[in-house]
C-alpha cells in the first residue's frame, strides 16, 4: 500500500473525544478513525496556515463543484449548480431541519436500531420519535415496508430521517428499498432527510445509491446530507453540505441553517472538501481495502474464537455491529463490563433503540495491531462475563 495505516499514532493529549479513557483502556467506540487523514489534505490545510489570517469564509465556486464531481464520477449522482448548501455538519443541519419542518408533536419517523443522535435531533427540537424497526432475521436487516407504511400514513407523521448507508446495521438500500421509501414519502406527504454521511465507506467492489437519484419522487421529497467527514477522517473540522433538488424545500433548509447560525465554514471548512475529493480518492480507496480486510479479521476471529456472539453481516460503515444475544444481557450491561474487566470501550446496542439492545458496536477503523489486542480483550472479557 502506498499509505501507512498501520501507524499507532498517539492521540492522547489532543483532547480528541475517542481517546479520553484511562492509561490502559482501548476506546473503539465512538466513529472517527485512528488514522492520518490523506496527505494532500495535511499539505492543503497546511498552506493555508502559513497565510496566517484566519476572518470569515465563504464556500466558492471551487467547492460546489468539488461535490458535483465527486458525486457524478463516485456514485453516479447529478447534482445541481445551486442545489448544495453549506453547513457546519450533518447533526446540526438534521437538528435545524427537523426545527424548520415540523411543528410541536409532529412525528419524525426513523429506522431503529439507528444513530443515536437522531434521536435528540428530534426530541430536542419539539418533535416526536417514531419508530419503524427494522426486521432482523438473525443474520441481516431488511425494510419493513407494511409498517413503515402504516407510520408515513398517520397525519403527524411529517418528516423522516433515513439513513443511507445505514449506521450501525452496515446495509446498503438497494434502489428498489429506496423507490419504495420515496413513493410512500411523496404519496404521505413526507419529507426525508437523507443522511449519506457513511457512502464512501463501503466494500470494495460495491458502491450505495443516493436517495435522490433513484426517482423523479425521490428527488422531489429529499434533503440529502453529505460529508467527507467521516471517509476522510475529518469530523472535528465542521464541514458539510445540503443538497436538496427543489427549489421552494431549498429555500425553507436555507433559511432554517441561517437562522440557526450553522451556514459559515471556518477558514479551513472549504478547502479541506475541494483537497479531499480533488485529491483524496486513492487514499480513500486504500483505507477502504484496510478497514474491509479490519471487518474480515473480525468477523473471523468472533466466529472461530467467541461463538458465544456473532457479527451481523454489513457492507458499509467502518463499524461492525455484534449480537450478543446469547448472553441473555443487554448492551449497557455487556459493554460496562467489558470495560471495567478489559478496558475495551465499545458503544452499547441500547444507545441505538430497544431494538438495538442485545448488540455492541465496534469500531473498526483503526490499526490492525490495535484490531488484535482489541479481539484478545473481547475474548477474555466474555469469557468472564459468561463465567461470572
Amino acid at each position: 500500500m502506498k499509505y501507512d495505516f498501520d501507524l499507532n499514532t498517539d492521540r492522547r493529549g489532543t483532547n480528541a473525544s475517542k481517546w479520553l479513557v484511562g492509561e490502559n483502556e482501548l476506546p473503539m467506540w465512538i466513529a472517527d478513525m485512528d488514522f492520518k487523514t490523506a496527505p494532500q489534505i495535511i499539505n492543503a490545510i497546511s498552506k493555508r496556515a502559513d497565510h496566517g489570517i484566519f476572518g470569515y469564509t465563504e464556500p466558492d465556486d471551487e467547492w460546489e463543484e468539488a461535490y458535483i464531481n465527486w458525486w457524478k464520477a463516485r456514485h453516479g449522482l447529478d447534482i445541481k449548480k445551486g442545489s448544495l448548501i453549506f453547513c457546519t455538519g450533518i447533526v446540526p443541519a438534521i437538528s435545524s431541519i427537523v426545527r424548520k419542518l415540523t411543528t410541536p408533536n409532529e412525528n419524525v419517523l426513523i429506522q431503529s436500531p439507528v444513530y443515536n443522535i437522531f434521536y435528540n435531533s428530534i426530541i430536542n427540537n419539539g418533535a416526536r420519535v417514531l419508530e419503524s424497526p427494522l426486521i432482523y432475521d438473525g443474520e441481516s436487516y431488511r425494510m419493513d415496508f407494511d409498517d413503515l407504511e402504516k407510520k408515513m400514513a398517520d397525519p403527524q407523521t411529517s418528516l423522516m430521517i433515513l439513513c443511507n448507508p445505514h449506521n450501525p446495521v452496515g446495509r446498503i438500500w438497494s434502489k428498489e428499498e429506496l423507490a419504495k421509501v420515496g413513493s410512500l414519502a411523496l404519496q404521505y406527504h413526507v419529507t426525508v432527510i437523507s443522511d449519506e454521511i457513511h457512502c464512501d465507506i463501503v466494500r470494495p467492489g460495491l458502491s450505495y445509491v443516493p436517495f435522490a437519484s433513484v426517482s423523479k419522487e425521490c428527488e422531489k421529497v429529499s434533503i440529502t446530507c453529505i460529508a467527507p467527514t467521516k471517509a476522510f477522517n475529518l469530523a472535528g473540522l465542521q464541514t458539510a453540505a445540503v443538497m436538496v433538488p427543489d427549489e421552494f424545500l431549498r429555500h425553507k433548509v436555507w433559511r432554517g441553517l441561517n437562522t440557526d447560525e450553522v451556514a459559515e465554514p471556518n477558514a479551513f471548512a472549504v478547502l479541506t472538501p475541494v483537497a479531499a475529493f480533488n485529491e483524496g480518492g486513492d487514499w480513500l480507496d486504500e483505507m477502504r481495502e484496510y478497514v474491509f480486510e479490519n471487518r474480515k479479521v473480525i468477523e473471523d476471529y468472533i466466529k472461530t474464537d467467541i461463538p458465544s456472539i456473532k457479527c451481523v453481516k454489513g457492507d458499509a460503515t467502518y463499524l461492525v455491529w455484534i449480537d450478543i444475544s446469547s448472553l441473555n444481557s443487554d448492551g449497557n450491561t455487556v459493554a460496562s463490563f467489558l470495560r471495567e474487566k478489559t478496558g475495551l470501550y465499545l458503544s452499547a446496542g441500547n444507545a441505538y433503540g430497544t431494538t438495538g439492545e442485545n448488540f455492541l458496536r465496534l469500531n473498526a477503523a483503526t490499526s490492525r495491531e490495535r484490531i488484535t489486542d482489541g479481539l484478545s480483550r473481547l475474548k477474555n472479557g466474555i469469557k468472564m462475563f459468561i463465567n461470572r
